[in-house]
């Protein structure tokens, strides 16, 4: 029997879920939490094969939690589900050692078949996003320009960057001409967007 931990916040998506896995003959559903700061806890208190994260998570990201569960538990296997079906999301889902990752949309057989490939050892990624990934790229930007636009991104406008930065404002137009041009923005809003939709910010 795979013993498996649920993180997600929205109550319905939540009940359903358990509900289908439940459903398994070889998948039990041992804890479910509604929020990123829980999950550790409760993974320590159940000891499941496979904690099942949503990315977005209030008050802790999911990644967050799934990079404590690799520190602090390595025993522990964990997939990633996202509705955002961004390349630069499932970079970072790598980056952070997840052992697998996959679209909410997904047919809930792919969900326990990823679960049951999960738990044996293997890596598994939704291979539209492996494809989407592959295509898109690296980011051009560089860390310092990605600074800015994130403060962009949040409503600062130049004086509050460069304070923020600890630069002047004319360097933060000249970063944010640049990060236009690298990005192909139209302006500002347009490589905000550019960004956000390839998970990069």
């Amino acid at each position: 029997m795979i013993r498996v931990l649920l993180a997600e916040d929205m109550h319905m998506v939540r009940g359903a879920l358990i509900a289908l896995l439940n459903l398994e003959p070889d998948i039990e559903v041992v804890a479910e939490v509604s929020s990123g700061d829980k999950i550790v806890p409760v993974a320590r208190q159940h000891g499941p094969d496979v904690c099942v994260i949503d990315i977005d998570l209030p008050i802790l990201d999911g990644l967050s939690a799934a990079t404590t569960i690799r520190e602090t538990m390595p025993q522990v296997r964990t997939l990633m589900l996202t509705s955002l079906g961004r390349p630069g999301t499932l970079r970072r889902a790598l980056a952070a050692r997840v052992d697998g990752f996959l679209l909410k949309d997904a047919p809930p057989s792919e969900l326990a078949d990823a679960i049951r490939r999960v738990a044996a050892g293997e890596r598994v990624v939704d291979s539209q996003l492996a494809l989407a990934a592959w295509d898109r790229g690296e980011c051009p930007l560089t860390d310092r320009e990605l600074e800015v636009l994130r403060l962009a991104a949040n409503g600062s406008d130049a004086p509050d960057i460069a304070v923020a930065l600890s630069l002047s404002v004319g360097t933060v137009r000249n970063y944010m001409t640049t990060i236009m041009t690298k990005l192909n923005g139209r302006n500002r809003v347009d490589a905000i967007r550019i960004a956000e939709e390839a998970g990069w910010l």
